[in-house]
């Protein structure tokens, strides 16, 4: 904390006067006192903390007796520390005939003010958090606050523990600048610190970017992709979020690097190439029969396409149901497997017994 010296407490000498007469007992033994009880010698503190604007002579002196409550210094501002001389502090007791006082080896007294320290972090999330889910933001997370000047931590009395108040706030969502202004209630102290704050309040949000170019049918591999931190304005509406699985989807466009990935760029890639030559499948309880076949279109898994039976000529439809797979639909697909029959030797039969 700064360390300043203590001022004295203006227009406190004139109560000497109406203090007139010995106000500190004598230090001498009982009996010359005629008294039965030890009276208490007044002893200089090394240090103290207060919380009032003002340093009382008890504050100072320990067995200060009826003088304890009369203020003879300003105390530091709050949250900061003073020291005041023994000399001082002992010519301010002149007025008050408080001679005898054990000063011992002090040769100053240090003041702390008590305060409650507002720091920057707090402020900034302050901000954050008086934002969060308004004017179209998101959740206090996502926002990235950057600030025109440097936020300052600051000091408020002990006695203001409450949290810092919006006084007035505005924000642009299309500019993404906010204007906020808080006060602390109950501290004097935080009138005299600036507290509005300007800026700009952007969220950010994860999203899928590529690492490299791509062209239309590439494979998207996990190394293609990455998750990154973005402006959630400047991504497209149908930006892929970061939870959703891209890796094992063909680019459906040309993709440059660094390119937020949005998922009308992802299509399901092909698994059967246009004039490939392809297993054709029919599957029925009890029944799978395969035949070849050549692919008259491309297709992903799931799509429906078209091929020739290379052993029937015949023009037939299928599901894309794996790599150069395509399992036949049950309108078409029984003639194809009566033509494969046709045109396939009969298997051979085993003899029953005793033939």
């Amino acid at each position: 904390m700064t360390r300043r010296s203590l001022v004295a407490a203006a227009a406190l000498t004139g109560l000497a006067a109406a203090l007139a007469g010995p106000l500190v007992p004598s230090t001498g033994t009982a009996a010359e006192n005629g008294t039965t009880q030890a009276v208490a010698i007044p002893v200089l503190k090394r240090s103290v903390v207060i919380s009032d604007p003002l340093v009382r002579i008890g504050d100072l002196v320990e067995h200060a007796g009826s003088l304890a409550t009369i203020p003879v210094f300003r105390a530091p501002d709050v949250g900061t520390t003073g020291n005041v001389s023994t000399a001082q502090v002992m010519e301010a007791l002149r007025p008050y005939r408080l001679f005898r006082v054990d000063v011992g080896d002090i040769a100053a007294v240090e003041v702390t003010r008590a305060g409650r320290i507002v720091t920057a972090a707090e402020i900034q999330s302050r901000i954050v958090q008086a934002f969060a889910g308004q004017y179209g933001l998101g959740d206090a997370a996502n926002l990235t606050l950057m600030v025109e000047r440097d936020i300052r931590s600051f000091a408020v009395e002990a006695t203001a523990s409450g949290d810092l108040v919006i006084a007035r706030s505005s924000y642009d969502p299309r500019s993404t600048r906010f204007d906020i202004t808080f006060e602390v209630p109950g501290s004097l102290a935080a009138r005299r610190v600036p507290l509005r704050f300007t800026g700009t309040l952007v969220e950010m949000v994860e999203a899928v970017v590529t690492t490299r170019s791509m062209q239309r049918g590439d494979v998207i591999k996990g190394t293609d992709v990455m998750i990154e931190r973005r402006p959630k304005a400047e991504l497209p509406t149908d930006a892929a979020p970061a939870s959703e699985r891209v890796a094992g989807f063909a680019a459906r466009q040309a993709l440059r690097a660094g390119q937020p990935v949005r998922r009308n760029d992802l299509m399901k890639p092909d698994l059967i190439r246009r004039d490939e030559t392809v297993t054709l499948i029919y599957e029925a309880p009890g029944l799978l029969l395969t035949t070849r076949g050549k692919a008259l279109e491309a297709g992903a898994e799931g799509d429906m396409v078209t091929a020739v039976n290379l052993q029937s000529k015949r023009t037939v439809q299928g599901v894309v149901t794996g790599a150069g797979q395509i399992t036949l639909v049950t309108t078409t697909s029984r003639l194809v497997a009566a033509a494969s029959l046709e045109t396939s030797d009969p298997a051979p039969v085993a003899p029953k017994p005793g033939e």
